[in-house]
């Protein structure tokens, strides 16, 4: 049986994606993982993988075609087999029920209507490619149709027991009457053996049309605006929309607070350069305070009395899902917006290999190479501005974490040690909680277990 290749949904305010090139073709043989497609989001490109394997059958979105999330763009099944909604451009010509028919589907129709079709996330309805096409064909909503099938999927029968249920209408008065809202049982049709037809539902609708023409006041045109000498304005980008709207829900819905803490960088400092050539020499890569600081976190988080900081609020802030592991986010500045690719399983890597994890998600965001795995699923993220010289900021969580920590700038600063006043390089960190799941007194133990780890880092290596 087909596999069908859908528009996935890679984040929560995401309702559709771009297709920018297919890189397999119709009757390519394609293994599981196999790169399929380029897909572009609202927030940055990405490879779509295979998620089996066969001959991909057929392909039914093009690139520069832009598809709403989880509608199906394309086939993977046996080599040979005939997708069954080939023939969707055949015209379908629709027969007169027969009286005997009717009377002998009647019952069996009522009774599948105790099973309702499955509406998945973003309102997709559980159907059958063969479904889909028969509904489009017919101008039903599948919203609308009983589904018999597991778990309440609607099958090309379903449709047709359906239609036999409703008044006889074509394809496209029921497409028309759809768009206008008008019921199909209160309509007269003037078409062979009582079928409505188009001319009978613009009958219908026209008077009204008419009617709300008439009673709608004029509206004189506005002047378009003239602006002023020096002003420009220009739309807002498609990643610069969906960061707009996520931070907002974040801001709006979760009651936060901030934590900040000055850490004492001179060990970590020292440790970084200690590893920087024997990591180097093993990975080609050069580690950074962000990969150490990390690491640091992904530690501290793992521990079971800081559980609530690696957690997610679900099922509208009712429940709490607890993860066993740390997938952590990394905040990444693009010249359109920010990005947050994810190192999934951090808490199982080395030093060396968690380097090596987050320098590919990183240069992956920064050229628009991402999977949709590789953006998705984070248990916690971080941001680093320190960079650009902040002493300390309140960032934004990036929901569904329950906390997201902001790294500042490291600066040479008067301290007390022993007694005695000292210059170190003193770095601050601001944790930022959601407090509808963690209080104060959990976010301040787990930024003292963070700040000792930092500052006695050879733990990071034993």
């Amino acid at each position: 049986m087909a596999f069908e290749i859908i528009m996935p949904k890679l984040g929560v305010d995401m309702q559709e994606g771009e297709i920018i090139e297919w890189k397999k073709q119709e009757g390519d043989v394609v293994n599981e993982g196999d790169i399929l497609l380029e897909i572009m989001s609202d927030k940055t490109n990405m490879e779509l993988e295979a998620e089996d394997s066969g001959v991909l059958l057929k392909i039914t979105r093009q690139a520069g075609e832009t598809v709403p999330v989880t509608e199906v763009i394309g086939y993977i099944g046996a080599e040979g087999e005939v997708v069954a909604d080939k023939a969707a451009s055949a015209p379908v010509t629709e027969p007169a029920p027969k009286v005997e028919e009717v009377a002998a589907v009647a019952e069996p129709v009522v009774a599948a209507q105790t099973q309702a079709p499955v509406v998945h996330e973003g309102g997709k309805v559980r159907a059958t490619p063969k479904a889909r096409k028969l509904a489009r064909e017919l101008g039903i909503d599948l919203a609308q149709v009983p589904g018999t099938g597991a778990k309440g999927r609607v099958h090309a029968d379903d449709v047709e027991n359906f239609k036999g249920a409703q008044p006889k209408a074509t394809p496209l008065a029921r497409k028309i009457a759809a768009d206008l809202g008008i019921d199909l049982a209160s309509v007269s049709g003037t078409g062979f053996g009582g079928k409505i037809t188009k001319e009978d539902i613009l009958a219908i609708s026209a008077p009204a049309q008419v009617k709300e023409a008439a009673a709608a006041p004029v509206v004189e045109a506005k002047p378009e605006k003239v602006l002023p000498e020096g002003v420009e304005v220009i739309p807002m980008s498609a990643m610069r929309k969906a960061i707009s709207k996520g931070m907002t829900h974040s801001y709006l819905t979760a009651p936060t607070f901030t934590l900040n803490y000055d850490v004492d960088m001179t060990n970590l400092m020292a440790l970084r350069k200690q590893v920087l050539d024997p990591i180097m020499n093993k990975t080609g890569m050069k580690v950074t305070f962000t990969d150490l600081i990390g690491l640091a976190v992904v530690r501290t988080l793992m521990k079971e009395e800081h559980r609530y900081l690696n957690a997610s609020l679900i099922d509208d802030a009712q429940n709490i899902e607890l993860h066993k592991f740390v997938n952590l986010g990394i905040a990444v500045g693009l010249d359109d917006g920010l990005i947050v690719p994810v190192v999934h399983g951090a808490d199982k890597m080395s030093l060396s290999e968690f380097v090596v994890a987050s320098k590919d998600v990183i240069k992956k965001a920064q050229a628009g190479k991402l999977k949709a795995a590789e953006m998705s699923g984070s248990t916690f993220s971080i941001t680093n501005l320190g960079m650009f010289g902040t002493k300390s900021f309140n960032p934004i969580i990036n929901q569904p974490n329950s906390a997201i920590l902001g790294v500042s700038a490291t600066i040479q600063t008067p301290v007390v040690v022993d007694g005695e006043v000292v210059v170190r390089p003193i770095m601050g960190l601001c944790l930022t909680i959601d407090h509808r799941i963690v209080d104060g007194m959990n976010g301040a133990k787990f930024m003292v277990d963070l700040k000792h780890l930092i500052e006695n880092p050879m733990e990071l290596l034993i």
